[in-house]
């Protein structure tokens, strides 16, 4: 396999990535992030409007087919200006789902709607017991007389506040371990019994703690007791999404320090010509490598067989998570006591990269799972 995008997925990276440096630099994610719209998709309609978020969505429902290698592709972009309009959590996790679970009806509904712009999600996933395991829902959904139900209460929903649709996976029967019994299901974000306590996260991206009463549900998709084989691979999908969108953030790390290094001088010569400051970046561009190749793997190998997706997004999950979170830390001390402050952008890029590395399991989680998808390979040889 070619580990390298194709001629148009380049060219669409250098359009991202150039409209983004002029139109998205750090004073306006500042403003973004900590202005009086804090949190809010400011540039979501723009984002519509040049196709990017029909990039990675099927031609049949609105999309350009692009699948999850040009989501990878955009997701580079984004992470290397720290975006925080909501890509991941509508167009690979939302969409993804409603196309790995949901009927054609469904799908002609609301792919449609998130290619243009129009509707927002928001995976309810997480709970407070269930640390970074899928399965581990307590969540209920309850058949009634007029439809289904939900009670319980989801953490750190990534762009739940300014979402119209939640996803929310709740456990339809079964036991709290079960993995029958899972269903996902369509909950508006304003329905009636649905409470959100909305904070920032360590990143600046909008989150929330999302609290269901009886809240109704609008729409099931698929099976109500079968959905956990769907999510997993779309998690995979967007595990894979998030490895692009970690290296694009690492690439600004390393961009940032020698930037910084090559302006600081001491002794009366720039710190970019101490040769073990040198040293340094090139250990950090090494490890940047590293994980592209990864990521790159994730995202092409992403669509395709569920096994080999599921190995290929684990290694690159634990590479970027180690990886993210060492040039960071470098890049922080390469900036002397500048690094810690709120001024420059680097400290934000470590906190992205934090947030990344955690996002459906840190590094260690995703070795442990590793090693048992790779076991029955090594048992069958």
């Amino acid at each position: 396999m070619k580990l390298a995008y194709n001629e148009d997925q380049r060219a669409l990276r250098s359009s991202v990535q150039a409209w983004l440096a002029k139109e998205y630099p750090h004073a306006v994610w500042r403003q973004v992030a900590c202005g009086a719209h804090a949190g809010a998709p400011v540039f979501w309609n723009v984002l519509a409007e040049m196709g990017w978020l029909a990039a990675p969505l099927p031609e049949l429902h609105g999309g350009l087919g692009g699948g999850t290698s040009d989501a990878a592709v955009l997701a580079e972009a984004f992470g290397g200006s720290l975006l925080l309009e909501p890509f991941l959590s509508t167009v690979v996790l939302g969409a993804g789902l409603i196309q790995a679970a949901g009927s054609a009806a469904q799908q002609t509904e609301w792919l449609p709607a998130i290619a243009e712009g129009r509707t927002r999600f928001a995976f309810a996933q997480a709970e407070a017991q269930s640390r970074f395991d899928l399965h581990d829902v307590q969540t209920r959904a309850t058949r009634t007389a007029t439809g289904w139900k939900i009670d319980g209460e989801k953490v750190s929903v990534w762009d739940a506040p300014d979402a119209e649709m939640l996803v929310v996976l709740a456990r339809s029967g079964g036991g709290r371990f079960d993995e029958g019994g899972i269903g996902l299901f369509l909950v508006p974000r304003d329905a009636a019994g649905v409470t959100l306590r909305r904070f920032p996260m360590v990143d600046k991206r909008p989150g929330a703690h999302v609290r269901f009463d009886s809240a109704p549900v609008q729409a099931v998709l698929g099976d109500v007791e079968a959905a956990l084989p769907a999510v997993r691979r779309v998690v995979d999908q967007a595990l894979a999404v998030v490895a692009s969108e970690a290296c694009g953030a690492m690439e600004t790390a390393i961009t940032q320090t020698v930037d910084y290094l090559r302006q600081r001088k001491q002794f009366g010569q720039p710190l970019a010509e101490f040769q073990v400051l040198r040293h340094r970046v090139v250990d950090m561009r090494v490890q940047l490598e590293c994980s592209r190749s990864l990521a790159l793997h994730a995202a092409f190998c992403a669509d395709g067989d569920a096994a080999v997706a599921a190995r290929a997004s684990a290694t690159a999950k634990v590479q970027i998570g180690r990886a993210g979170r060492w040039i960071g830390h470098q890049a922080i001390q390469l900036h002397g006591g500048m690094g810690m402050t709120d001024e420059l952008a680097i400290g934000h890029v470590m906190k992205r990269l934090l947030m990344l590395d955690t996002l459906f399991g840190n590094a260690d989680h995703h070795q442990q799972r590793l090693a048992t998808l790779t076991a029955p390979q090594r048992a069958a040889a």
